[in-house]
């Protein structure tokens, strides 16, 4: 899952005296920094270092992300003028991007490349909200009242998450994964209202290159609405047991979903939890074991490697 190395000391050392937004735009810390958890837990696959906010900083968004606060945006969108200015990705905008998956690429031989962008509701949500939100109140207000502002924001946005997902897959990316991580704010209606156009929008363009994810936290009640988008897998946050995903979801991979807050108990606990969650994902066409969200940073590094292993001993009988 994405932040896979951000509790790892090695992590905490590489990002020595550099912002989050500087190391992204660094080639050679984002390839160690992808590199660092799967030297030391062995996964089948690494996830690629970076933010799903590089993309606006890379048009032109004044954003910052704030230690302890997460994206922060100077000057919010709202109106029909300021979505005027937001301008599509050029592929030349995050050369950085293609040179650290170029890197990445030769020292993984072949273990898979994840890539990954923000849904545009997710980055939309924070460009009017200007950063972090327990509610979403402004975003809300504005699709309800301006639909026609809303719709030619998430648009936008759409062109430019899903050429931040091309530029990844051109570089060498195996697989991508569309995040969508304030979904779940969403009721269904205003879900596919909203948000599932351009969320399809994004990936579409994408159909057959490589297998696409799409994942969406607190979205128990928008599974079926989110397969609607095209992607073959789809995240499931801890929430939702797997075979109750995998009965309402009958043809399509899911990937997940252990409790991140379950890396802090003890080993036996959370080993019964792995085992439950490798139990249930049985019951879909396809399963990728991953935490159900992020790392949390305060995590053991022992204990991920302890659910790895397992997982590993598990599977490959």
């Amino acid at each position: 899952m994405r932040q896979a190395g951000r509790s790892l000391p090695e992590y905490r050392k590489a990002r020595e005296g550099t912002t989050m937004m500087e190391a992204c735009r660094n080639p050679e810390l984002v390839c160690e920094i992808t590199m660092q958890p799967v030297r030391r837990y062995g996964t089948d696959a690494a996830i690629f270092f970076s933010d799903i906010v590089v993309p606006l900083a890379a048009v032109g968004i004044d954003v910052d992300i704030v230690p302890g606060v997460g994206p922060v945006v100077a000057e919010p969108l709202r109106t029909e003028a300021d979505v005027d200015r937001l301008r599509n990705l050029d592929p030349c905008d995050v050369g950085y991007v293609t040179e650290a998956i170029g890197l990445l690429t030769a020292e993984l031989g072949d273990i898979p490349l994840i890539g990954f962008a923000g849904a545009p509701f997710t980055l939309a949500s924070y460009l009017i909200e200007g950063g972090p939100s327990k509610d979403h109140s402004k975003t809300k207000a504005l699709m309800r009242s301006r639909p026609d502002v809303w719709h030619a924001l998430a648009g936008r946005l759409a062109a430019i998450c899903g050429e931040f997902l091309r530029v990844q897959i051109e570089a060498g990316a195996s697989a991508v994964q569309l995040f969508d991580s304030w979904a779940g704010a969403l009721s269904e209606a205003h879900y596919r209202r909203f948000a599932l156009p351009h969320s399809t929008a994004a990936l579409t363009g994408l159909a057959e290159s490589v297998p696409r994810i799409h994942f969406g936290v607190g979205t128990g009640h928008l599974l079926e609405a989110m397969t609607e988008t095209g992607a073959e897998v789809i995240g499931v946050d801890f929430r939702t047991p797997l075979d109750e995903a995998a009965a309402r979801l009958p043809d399509k991979a899911l990937q997940g979903n252990l409790d991140p807050a379950a890396i802090l108990a003890d080993d036996e606990p959370l080993l019964a939890e792995t085992d439950e969650v490798l139990r249930a994902g049985r019951a879909a066409k396809g399963h990728i074991f991953n935490l159900g969200h992020g790392v949390l940073p305060h995590s053991d590094p022992g204990k991920l490697k302890l659910v790895v292993d397992r997982v590993h001993e598990t599977t490959r009988r």
